[in-house]
């Protein structure tokens, strides 16, 4: 298969995906990383595709919310690093809120797994979140869902849970991003998803951002927060030193997972 018919394939994985990985599509064409990566750089290059650490999302999408399908399939080993550092932050007995998305998805899975999670308490707008908690053997955990309107990343969003949110309390929440820019700070795509996530951070002792470092080049419509509204980011070890340095110098603090 010549290159540029592996590059019409890839285009076509995009658009019924919205993401594609460089090892799936590696393994499905028969051809070596190397050559998926030449591919998709060369696709990159024409504007239809943006490179992500691990493959690529279509260009067309980098303002939009992808499925949260498509959004756990995404820089896995990323989300796991960020995710434990933050699971070191929970104490049994903590009550905590965790935002939709699906970096906190996969923290949510660490945490539950971990000796913290005893006895906690955890309010969640995440659909994928609540039924995690549901059928997790570890049963000391009560778990909070708000109500709403559902978006593309399976979060509930909207008056009703802005509503049920300001009637509570919790010690830490915990939110992903669809982007950060510096100095502006974090943004999503859906305006009632970034009002109700500002409705969580009302009602949080401490905001934790949960985010890795493919999101300093993507951007979005809708700021939810500046860095002075955030007390935590956690992101991972690519994050490139131009972007450490800018942030560092907006932000309250900046933790890169091992």
């Amino acid at each position: 298969m010549i290159s540029s018919q592996r590059q019409q394939l890839i285009l076509g994985r995009l658009r019924t995906r919205g993401a594609v990985r460089i090892a799936g599509l590696a393994e499905e064409f028969g051809v070596s990383a190397m050559t998926i990566r030449r591919d998709i750089a060369e696709l990159a290059d024409k504007g239809l595709v943006k490179r992500v650490h691990g493959g690529a999302v279509s260009s067309s999408t980098s303002l939009a919310e992808p499925l949260f399908a498509v959004k756990s399939q995404m820089d896995v080993g990323l989300k796991d690093s960020i995710a434990m550092k933050a699971v070191e932050l929970v104490q049994p007995g903590d009550v905590i809120a965790i935002g939709g998305g699906s970096t906190t998805y996969v923290f949510a899975q660490h945490l539950l797994e971990s000796e913290n999670s005893t006895g906690i308490t955890i309010l969640t707008n995440s659909l994928p979140v609540a039924e995690l908690v549901q059928t997790a053997e570890n049963k000391d955990v009560e778990v909070i869902v708000t109500g709403g309107v559902t978006t593309r990343s399976n979060s509930l969003v909207g008056p009703l849970a802005d509503r049920v949110i300001s009637s509570l309390r919790v010690n830490l929440l915990f939110l992903g991003a669809h982007s950060v820019s510096v100095p502006r700070g974090f943004l999503t795509p859906n305006s009632l998803e970034s009002s109700t996530a500002a409705a969580l951070m009302s009602i949080a002792n401490q905001t934790i951002v949960l985010t890795d470092h493919t999101k300093w080049q993507l951007t979005s419509l809708s700021l939810f927060a500046g860095f002075d509204d955030v007390d935590i980011i956690i992101t991972d070890p690519g994050i490139s030193p131009e972007d450490v340095a800018a942030t560092r110098e907006v932000a309250h603090n900046l933790i890169i997972a091992d």
